[in-house]
């Protein structure tokens, strides 16, 4: 059985997230050295054994609490490289910069909170790393254990999923998901515009557009309460479907 090795860049926006950017960090390390034994689809040695190596990239997006003293201790202690706007940009932004900075061969969108478990990260990686899929999404509604989200919250996100189907010609679960998962070279000089929330909307329509196949796995889900910090609103439902209609019909 071969071996290689592939390193995937762990692209985290941080804003005001104080509270719990020290535990999604020390999560996140966790899932430094990754070894799975994987069945490609496309090369002459069809089993191989696979060492994923880790980066972190966390951009602190202008934040007034700690995060970013929190982001300079951490790299203190190696395996994250911190950046910093000097002001807000939104999430968009965040994610562009932390791009820019990133060096490994897969691009993972991480939250700065706990909703999102980076001990799902080996089922996001396998289909890319065994040549499935240049894109992979984690579903929250696919089966995985979760905390059920507000009523309202659930309609919202089914909308924009629906939405998203009917105009990109797709059978997606979950757009609105964080963990997005791909090989860089696909939104590699694809300008992306999004600030805040729509930069959802946008990454995956343009990832759409290009003709890849989102594959979708099931991931687990601890949604924050909005007394807990969450940040996403109703409000942010418009930019998102406007983004949709938007990049169906231009870049």
């Amino acid at each position: 059985m071969s071996e290689r090795v592939i390193r995937y860049s762990v692209l985290m926006p941080v804003y005001n997230e104080a509270k719990t950017l020290r535990a999604v960090i020390s999560q996140v390390r966790t899932m430094h050295h990754l070894q799975l034994d994987v069945m490609s689809i496309t090369a002459e040695i069809p089993y191989e054994s696979v060492q994923l190596e880790q980066e972190i990239v966390a951009v602190d997006d202008g934040s007034n609490d700690e995060s970013w003293q929190i982001l300079q201790e951490a790299e203190s202690q190696g395996l994250l490289r911190a950046v910093a706007h000097k002001q807000n940009g939104g999430k968009g932004a965040a994610i562009r910069t932390a791009m820019e900075h990133a060096t490994g061969e897969i691009f993972l969108i991480q939250d700065a909170d706990t909703e999102y478990d980076p001990r799902d990260y080996p089922a996001l990686l396998k289909p890319i790393v065994e040549d499935r899929s240049k894109v992979v999404y984690g579903s929250r509604f696919l089966g995985g254990p979760r905390k059920a989200m507000l009523f309202r919250n659930m309609l919202g996100n089914k909308f924009l999923t629906l939405l998203t189907n009917l105009l990109y010609d797709s059978i997606l679960t979950d757009m609105e998901t964080c963990y997005k998962v791909f090989r860089r070279e696909v939104l590699e000089g694809v300008p992306l515009h999004a600030r805040r929330f729509e930069l959802e909307p946008e990454i995956t329509a343009k990832i759409l557009k290009q003709g890849y196949r989102i594959y979708e796995v099931p991931i687990s889900y601890t949604g924050r309460e909005y007394e807990e910090g969450k940040n996403i609103t109703w409000r942010d439902g418009f930019p998102a479907v406007w983004a949709l209609i938007k990049y169906r019909f231009v870049d």
